[in-house]
């Protein structure tokens, strides 16, 4: 698994074409008898606003991680492994990837929130207005999607928190911390 998160890391366009793919699938699944082109094609002209904000972030990312593709995947892999890194540029990319990421997702649970509403909402008219046949894709994919959210987001904040603590940690002298306590002890 971790040579395909690399290789998808570094060949972000693959991602694109398989998550637009994955989409077009969904939608002729929901919505069967429609030309398959045709769900592509609009698939891929929704996403373009989707694929420009990741573009964004991952341009402001590479620049965080020093700069370049492999960098960012490397600093990536070791902080979905845990992994701090002892050379000090690295640690300073890493701090500053971290950084950037936390900042980032300051608002997670209002955006889990607001996805929640959004999704339940889009459900419920879904069911109003299509067969159950979309109803039950479209509640089946708000389940899905949005457990996915939540795991996988707290699962990368934990991480995120995780390595800065440690960033943090191993940058003050194992000495300053005897110290401290005694003289918290002391008085």
């Amino acid at each position: 698994m971790e040579r395909v998160n690399a290789f998808l890391g570094k060949h972000l366009w693959l991602q694109f074409v398989l998550s637009i793919l994955c989409a077009s699938a969904l939608v002729m699944l929901l919505y069967p008898g429609r030309s398959a082109l045709s769900v592509v094609l609009r698939t891929a002209f929704v996403s373009i606003g989707g694929i420009v904000v990741v573009l964004v972030v991952r341009r402001r990312e590479r620049r965080a991680a020093g700069g370049g593709t492999n960098g960012l995947v490397s600093l990536d892999g070791k902080l979905r492994k845990g992994e701090v890194p002892v050379d000090p540029a690295e640690r300073e990319a890493m701090r500053a990837l971290v950084a950037q990421r936390l900042h980032r997702t300051r608002h997670r649970v209002a955006a889990l929130v607001f996805l929640v509403v959004l999704f339940c909402t889009v459900t419920a008219l879904v069911a109003l207005t299509s067969g159950p046949r979309q109803t039950i894709g479209f509640a089946l994919l708000t389940v899905v999607f949005l457990a996915w959210s939540v795991g996988n987001g707290n699962l990368q904040h934990r991480r995120l928190r995780a390595m800065q603590a440690s960033l943090d940690g191993e940058d003050v002298p194992a000495h300053a911390h005897h110290s401290a306590h005694r003289q918290g002890g002391d008085a």
